[in-house]
């Protein structure tokens, strides 16, 4: 069995657990996920299966989330699992305040991951380092926010506000909510997280763990082909001859009279490629290497062996 599932994570279980129960289920060694969410989010999580493991690298890097920030609210870990640190109540803030201030997390942003964190710095991680009680100075990330935009709107004491945030990697929703209290004045906290794409793959179309269960028993889950994930990568399709030798791990030249690229513009944007036998199976993923003459194609990823 190779191939993806789209897991809907349930909140309460951790990335990992989430992995470690889906190799029980699958009866696989060979399981790994796409993209880390904290333990209290919910929504689409990659899961990548078999020799599909390897493939994990090459998969789109952009995310889209629906979040609800709580303002007035300021916690240790800039979400609802973490101490409280401030707590005031702002019943005159409005809407109008809040889109006012939007604006300023959109595009490319400079933010400081959250003192809770994966986020590495001189070789341990920040989660580990703020539990120890050793408070260190980070420096901020170059991220991006492709589109961010208001979908309700609760006032009160402690208002509430709902976003559809689409972003590229290493954005912290969190921080997004933090800071946007900060902008604001009043303070501002996660409640709420829940993830509705990733590498392509859509919460519409996730699975459950009740769901996975029932299509095992009934023998009827199917992996999601590697090709379905891997559209955004411009593609080569290879002559039986040159599929052969790249499928044993040779590099292989194609010449410029040759070349199949879906775009040369995609081509440049992208050092990974699909390739394709001519009979249109996906064979795996290679690196490209530009001469003046073509393109020089190293094997990252083989797939199938081709005999």
């Amino acid at each position: 069995m190779q191939g993806f599932l789209n897991l809907n994570k349930p909140a309460g279980m951790t990335s990992h657990d989430c992995v470690a129960k889906l190799r029980r289920l699958l009866k696989l060694k060979r399981v790994g996920h796409g993209g880390t969410l904290d333990p209290a989010a919910t929504g689409v999580l990659p899961v990548a299966i078999g020799r599909a493991t390897r493939l994990l690298q090459f998969l789109r890097s952009d995310k889209a989330y629906r979040a609800t920030v709580r303002l007035g609210v300021k916690t240790a870990t800039d979400d609802l699992e973490g101490e409280t640190l401030s707590a005031q109540a702002t019943p005159n803030l409005t809407l109008a305040a809040v889109q006012a201030a939007l604006p300023q997390f959109q595009g490319p942003l400079q933010q400081i991951p959250p003192a809770y964190s994966a986020v590495q710095v001189e070789g341990r991680r920040l989660y580990s380092l703020a539990r120890a009680g050793t408070l260190i100075e980070v420096q901020p990330r170059a991220v991006e926010v492709f589109a961010i935009e208001v979908l309700d709107w609760r006032p009160g004491d402690f208002p509430e506000l709902d976003l559809a945030i689409a972003c590229g990697p290493g954005t912290y929703i969190r921080a997004i909510a933090r800071d946007l209290g900060e902008v604001l004045g009043v303070g501002g906290t996660l409640a709420a997280l829940s993830r509705t794409e990733s590498c392509g793959l859509t919460l519409a179309e996730s699975l459950t763990f009740a769901d996975l269960e029932a299509q095992l028993q009934a023998g009827t889950f199917e992996a999601i082909a590697p090709l379905s994930v891997l559209q955004h990568l411009p593609s080569i399709t290879l002559s039986p001859e040159l599929a052969r030798r790249w499928c044993w791990g040779q590099r292989v030249f194609q010449p410029l009279d040759q070349y199949l690229f879906q775009s040369v513009a995609s081509a440049e944007a992208s050092l990974a490629v699909r390739i394709h036998h001519e009979d249109g199976r996906l064979l795996g993923v290679s690196q490209q290497i530009q001469e003046p003459e073509g393109t020089l194609l190293a094997p990252q990823m083989v797939l199938e062996p081709d005999s």
